[in-house]
């Protein structure tokens, strides 16, 4: 492995035509010349001048050297100015997995603070459910995955990440807006015990019904899907009722459907979850902060 120092100390010396003249370009004492253009015929393994009267002649190792210095100047010129760019939030790319909810409203909102205030960090998004991606950020397939885990259920994480904790997302009922219990400001789940559901993503369906459990009643599952739109065209048909995060509310894309808190209040949380080793990288940390910033706002909504 060549040492760039002394792949610039030579290319002055070519440029200059000797060592003395290359000293004064570069500052050095002349012996500080010669130590290092030993060193790098040693890596070199071969000669790289010959003596010509006074000057200096290139051997066929200092050619071929002389012939590649410019390009590796210059190379190791553009990848310093690349890490400085990524090193200052200059650019940046940051992979980041998110279950469907989380894409539709928290990753939005932090696309939309970093091209205003960081427009070279660059996003690259993955739609995915946990504990399946839990297991792409611990095998380095993602930077960042976004993950929910609801009470009682506590997912496995892979022992090299991280939680950060983003917040908590209360659980709702979505109703036809004709329905009975619509005009409610806040529903029991035991008042939806005659009702046929539709079931979300196999996590959200075994905590739901747990919560069933819990008051009483086994529910009538008519449909399962784990699309949120399908899940709303659903309930806005009438084929039947539907527990879903808050999240999904900000994006109710159906006049028909309404949302409506469930009594008790029961929340999910939602958290990110990053290799410990990442969170050095600048534009991780930094989109990790703007997570923290957009899911702090609806904290409470």
């Amino acid at each position: 492995m060549f040492d760039s120092r002394h792949i610039k100390t030579f290319h002055e010396v070519v440029k200059s035509g000797s060592y003395s003249a290359a000293a004064r370009v570069l500052g050095y004492t002349q012996p500080a010349i010669t130590q290092q253009m030993k060193a790098l015929e040693r890596d070199v393994g071969s000669p790289l001048f010959s003596r010509a009267g006074r000057g200096l002649r290139l051997t066929e190792a200092g050619e071929t050297l002389a012939r590649h210095a410019d390009t590796i100047l210059d190379s190791l010129t553009a990848a310093r100015r690349q890490l400085d760019a990524i090193s200052r939030l200059r650019a940046g790319l940051v992979r980041v997995s998110a279950f469907p909810s989380a894409s539709a409203t928290l990753i939005p909102e932090v696309m939309a603070r970093l091209a205003a205030d960081h427009p070279g960090v660059r996003v690259e998004l993955l739609e995915g459910e946990p504990p399946e991606t839990l297991h792409w950020a611990a095998r380095g397939e993602c930077d960042i995955t976004l993950a929910f885990t609801y009470p009682g259920m506590r997912a496995e994480v892979p022992p090299e990440l991280t939680e950060i904790p983003l917040m908590e997302d209360l659980l709702t009922v979505l109703l036809p807006t004709g329905h009975a219990l619509a005009r409610r400001r806040a529903v029991r789940l035991a008042d939806l015990a005659e009702e046929r559901w539709i079931a979300g993503c196999p996590r959200c369906r075994a905590n739901f019904l747990h919560a069933c459990a819990d008051e009483g009643f086994s529910p009538d599952i008519a449909f399962t899907s784990d699309d949120n739109l399908v899940v709303q065209s659903l309930v806005a048909a009438g084929v039947g009722v539907a527990m879903m995060p808050a999240l999904v509310l900000s994006f109710l894309c159906h006049r028909k459907v309404t949302g409506r808190a469930l009594e008790p209040h029961t929340r999910r949380q939602v958290s990110a979850y990053v290799h410990r080793e990442h969170l050095r990288i600048p534009a991780t940390a930094l989109v990790l902060e703007e997570l923290k910033t957009v899911a702090g706002a609806r904290v409470g909504c």
